[in-house]
């Protein structure tokens, strides 16, 4: 097998990718996210559990422009140009960072504990 150019986006010029268990994001230079794969915990950020067979923007930023992202197992971090911070995906452990709250996350959520208002 040999690597395949990702044909999907075209037109953007990627500058960060990271894979997680089964899926995978792009970060291109204008700050948009892009995930697909496997999306069993949310993990794709699309608000629900489907698998994306190709990329898709994840529309939760579209009003950010994101600096950095990162895929784990089956969960995803982003840090925006502000400095938030955001997780989503499976919440068991509390490895999302939300306290308490250990529900599957299927959209984008701000961590607070790192909020500066």
């Amino acid at each position: 097998l040999l690597p395949k150019k990702v044909e999907a986006l075209p037109d953007r010029r990627v500058v960060a990718v990271s894979a997680g268990g089964a899926h995978s994001l792009a970060l291109t230079a204008d700050g948009t996210v892009w995930s697909w794969g496997g999306g069993g915990f949310g993990q794709l950020g699309h608000g629900d559990q489907q698998h994306q067979w190709q990329p898709k923007e994840v529309e939760a930023f579209a009003t950010q422009r994101v600096v950095a992202t990162s895929a784990g197992t089956d969960l995803c971090i982003a840090i925006t140009s502000d400095g938030a911070i955001f997780t989503w995906g499976e919440g068991r452990h509390g490895c999302l960072g939300h306290g308490v709250d250990l529900s599957n996350q299927l959209l984008p959520k701000k961590i607070e504990v790192w909020s500066r208002e």
